[in-house]
């Protein structure tokens, strides 16, 4: 069985990018985790509260076979989060899938996992650029074990290239 683990920020993350995907992943037989800054039950941009089942800081990259960030206006909080800049090279070094949608492309450019790559987000922030990325504006975007997407809208479909990649 596929293990994803999901990372939303504790307050504001964008809870239309997160229930759907989850739910295609459970219809797929893949198991997630989600994790986040604190446990507790996290807050979503529109009100949905989710269980954080582990810490940023109790992630092992190696017991996941794709690592996803979650947008939302939380998301800029997660920009500068050296454990999850560290959580993001980790999953590009162990030749896993690394995902994320909407504003969260964002932590994987900080991260300085997008240079040299193709990527997309919301909008053209000038974040992927600054940190050597090339944004494409394309709904889903796959450049290699990265898969990138721009917002609620395409979830779904960011989701559907995920377990595709997963092989399920």
């Amino acid at each position: 069985m596929n293990k994803v683990l999901i990372i939303i920020a504790f307050n504001r993350f964008q809870d239309k990018e997160y229930t759907p995907p989850k739910e295609i992943f459970a219809k797929a037989g893949i198991a997630v985790t989600t994790a986040s800054t604190q446990l507790g039950l996290a807050t979503g941009k529109f009100g949905e509260k989710e269980k954080v089942d582990i810490t940023l800081d109790q992630v092992k990259v190696s017991d996941y076979d794709a690592i996803l960030f979650i947008g939302g206006p939380g998301s800029f909080d997660l920009y500068d989060n050296p454990t999850c800049h560290q959580i993001a090279q980790e999953t590009i070094k162990q030749g896993k899938i690394l995902a994320s949608i909407c504003a969260g492309p964002g932590i994987l450019a900080k991260a300085g996992v997008l240079k040299g790559k193709k990527a997309t987000m919301f909008e053209d922030t000038g974040v992927l650029k600054q940190n050597g990325a090339t944004y494409t504006g394309k709904e889903v975007e796959i450049d290699g074990q990265i898969i990138t997407a721009t917002g609620p809208d395409t979830a779904k479909a960011w989701a559907g290239a995920i377990v595709k990649a997963l092989g399920n």
